[in-house]
Parts: C-alpha cells; structure tokens; sequence
C-alpha cells in the first residue's frame, strides 16, 4: 500500500473533470465547502470544456489529471461529478508519474475505474467519497461534510448502526482491503487489463439508478467471474433503484439473497456509502473489518 500525505490548513488542492462535464455554477458553489477548511482550490485548466457528455476530450482530460499529479503545489485532487468517460483515459494514465507523486485522489460513482487502476498499478490508497457536485446540493449534510476531516490526520474511521440499520445477509467476520465501488463499472472491468481484484478483499458495491433485474444481471456477471467467491466479504452499500418498468420484478433484497446468501463470507447491507446523504467516505485500498456480529465495519486511515 502507498499512502498519500495528510492535508494541511493553507494547502491546495485540485479539481478536475475525468468524466461527464460538470454544472461550473455548482462546481464554483463548493468552494466555500473547501475554503472553510482552510484550503486553497484550483480548477483545471479544461474543466470547463464539454465534447459531447464528456468534460472535454480525452487528451484533455488526462492532460488536467497529470498536470494536477506533477503540480508539487497541489496536495489533493478532487472530482467535480462523475459521470462517463473515466474508463476512455486509464489506458494511458503514467503510473510512474502516479506512484512517484503519491496525494490524496477522491471521488465517486464513474470514478471507480480511476480509482481500481490506479490502486491496482501502484497501490496508492484513494478515496470514495461525494464530489463538488453532491456538496453544492442544499441537503448536503454535517456527516457526510466531517469525512473530510480524514484526509487531515489519520483516523480510525468505524461505521455502525448509529448510522444506519444495517442487515446481516450472511453471519461472520474478515479483515482485508476495501476494495470496488460502483457496481456498473466494477462489472465493466471484468476481461480488461484493469479488472478489479478482490481476492482475499472486503469487496464494497453501490449503484444509482438500475433496475432490480440489472443489478441482478451485473452480480450474476460477478458470480461467473468468480468475483463473489474470491472476496473474503461483501459490504453493500447505497442502491437507489428506479421503479421497474416490466411487468413484474424481484425485489432488490431477493436479488442480495440470490446471490449472497449462500456464500461463506460476512455480507451485510445497508450502509450509507454511494449515491446518497449522508455519504460515508472511506479509503479504498485500507485495511478494513467487517463484522456481522457487531454489526460494524471499522477502517484503518488512508494518509499518513
């Protein structure tokens, strides 16, 4: 694992667009959020450029994410929203100029591909939480805004149901490296070079939008590729699922039981991590627990 540096008050930090073009309007709204911690923001020099439902062209976009990493001045780059098109520059990411400027990377939802690469090809531990697209909305709450504090020492950071209700979907412990993210890019990763590796792994998933018998479709392309089994456990995270337009439809929770329920490995849901407030941020790559008996899933920092 390589860790990325703390923050500091007065340090920099970087915004950047490596998917769909971001609301400039909001994206400039979330600066107070940054400003009031005590840091300086940044934009990259492209992020207001739009090619089609892409924030700029690829050669764009990864200009701005490698001038951010060789930037010694900027110590964090966030991700203004997610969107597609994270998965179009990972191919020609310089994981050397990567693993030798190791900082805090953070984002979510089409972030994942970023996020799995960039750990996998260098073992940088990177961060799952909202972007400057969740913290400009209103309802943007304390919770998910004190995670923050995570990246200015390192923390201990423990979910329990003092959170959320949690549901035991199969009984039992393990400890491993909080791996995954969102599930429609986690599938679509598998018979790629960067196809996410959960062995022996805490394996997090979390989607928006998708239909049960979608999910169910992913999981089972999961299941076939021995993800599942491979996983020492599995923690579910948010799924707001739209309404099913087919005639009729399994529940989500029955798709979970199919899948899940006769593993050998602790799966619980329900926790608040995803496309949701509260949004618990967690260091993807740390080292983790997971335990149905205290129904708790406790992590270990992601700075140093």
């Amino acid at each position: 694992m390589l860790y990325p540096m703390h923050l500091e008050k007065g340090d920099r930090i970087g915004v950047i667009a490596p998917a769909g073009p971001p609301d400039l309007e909001k994206t400039s709204k979330a600066i107070s959020f940054f400003q009031a911690m005590g840091l300086q923001v940044r934009f990259a020099e492209h992020l207001n450029r739009v090619h089609g439902y892409l924030a700029g062209t690829d050669e764009e976009r990864l200009m701005d994410f490698h001038e951010m990493i060789d930037d010694r001045s900027i110590k964090a780059i966030f991700c203004a929203r997610g969107g597609y098109g994270t998965a179009r520059i990972v191919p020609y990411l310089d994981f050397e100029l990567i693993k030798n400027n190791p900082k805090i990377i953070w984002g979510y939802s089409d972030i994942t591909y970023l996020h799995t690469t960039i750990r996998q090809e260098t073992g940088l531990i990177t961060f799952h939480g909202p972007m400057l697209s969740d913290i400009s909305r209103n309802n943007f709450d304390s919770l998910s805004g004190s995670l923050f504090q995570q990246l200015f020492e390192p923390t201990i950071l423990t979910y329990s149901e003092s959170i959320s209700t949690l549901q035991t979907i199969v009984e039992g412990q393990a400890e491993g490296q909080l791996v995954g993210g969102n599930l429609s890019l986690i599938a679509s990763s598998i018979g790629t070079p960067y196809e996410l590796d959960v062995k022996d792994k805490l394996l997090l998933i979390e989607d928006i939008g998708e239909e049960p018998y979608r999910i169910d479709g992913m999981l089972n392309q999961l299941k076939l590729a021995g993800k599942l089994t491979d996983a020492a456990g599995i923690v579910i995270g948010d799924f707001a699922i739209v309404e099913s337009k087919l005639p009729s439809s399994l529940t989500l929770q029955q798709v979970f039981q199919h899948y899940f329920a006769e593993l050998m490995i602790p799966v619980m849901s329900g926790f608040k991590i995803g496309h949701c407030l509260p949004h618990f941020s967690v260091p993807l790559g740390a080292m983790a627990k997971l335990s149905t008996f205290d129904k708790t899933l406790v992590l270990k920092p992601g700075v140093m």
